[in-house]
């Protein structure tokens, strides 16, 4: 699904992304971890091009991304993004906030748009707030919005930048249910988070980063249990 090869990112004299290589097959559920400015932020945002990275190429679905010649808008119809503020139009309803893209890109046409709203309102239990704007929503309700709204264009790819750490703790797990049961559905997932919990239970593989590397990587378990690098396991003595 995306292949990684010596991704590196600076901002000005600022190494952020230090020569990742990585490869993510469909269907895997990639959780990444790592203190605050290793870099996990501008590498999910490196795999939309949202930064532009300063060398490399990544390569979606067969599709080398950071070909200048490539349409990117194209490409980004196939992730969704979900961000850590929700990014959602204050102004549109939340049927409107759903329904802009599929239709804006041709997608579906307004009256198919709605009626998928309605499915995907319905699944993560927001059908009644269809007609209500964003400031009335809490904020867990507004991150299931999000994730409602980027899985209108029926991406192959979710990418999740710390999609619950703006949350009061309550209502975090509402959130991370939808994840899960994304995951369980089979969706292909990479997500930044600080939940040491979803990153055992859902995730296929772990990647801890610090100072711009990928210091470590494992299955959930092997990783928890058996932490190989001295790095990961002065981090994980600090979170678990």
């Amino acid at each position: 699904m995306i292949d990684v090869k010596g991704l590196s990112k600076s901002f000005g004299n600022h190494l952020v992304l230090d020569n990742i290589d990585q490869h993510i097959s469909p269907g895997e559920k990639v959780v990444v971890i790592g203190p605050s400015g290793s870099g996990k932020s501008t590498f999910l945002r490196c795999l939309n091009l949202l930064e532009q990275p300063t060398a490399g190429t990544i390569t979606f679905d067969g599709v080398v991304i950071t070909d200048p010649r490539v349409d990117i808008d194209a490409i980004r119809r196939q992730m969704g993004m979900v961000f850590q503020h929700f990014n959602l139009f204050p102004n549109m309803t939340i049927r409107r906030n759903i329904t802009l893209a599929p239709v804006r890109t041709g997608l579906m046409k307004q009256e198919e748009a709605d009626a998928e709203a309605a499915k995907l309102l319905e699944r993560v239990g927001l059908t009644e707030k269809a007609d209500s704007y964003p400031a009335q929503l809490s904020g867990g309700q507004k991150q299931r919005i999000a994730i409602v709204r980027a899985l209108a264009m029926k991406p192959k790819l979710m990418l999740f930048d710390e999609p619950t750490s703006a949350l009061d703790p309550e209502m975090v797990g509402e959130v991370l249910d939808v994840m899960k049961e994304l995951a369980r559905e089979g969706m292909t997932m990479v997500v930044v988070t600080h939940e040491m919990g979803f990153a055992r239970e859902v995730g296929s593989r772990v990647i801890f980063m610090d100072g711009g590397k990928i210091v470590e990587e494992n299955e959930p378990h092997a990783f928890f249990a058996g932490p190989k690098e001295q790095r990961t396991i002065d981090f994980l003595s600090k979170v678990l």
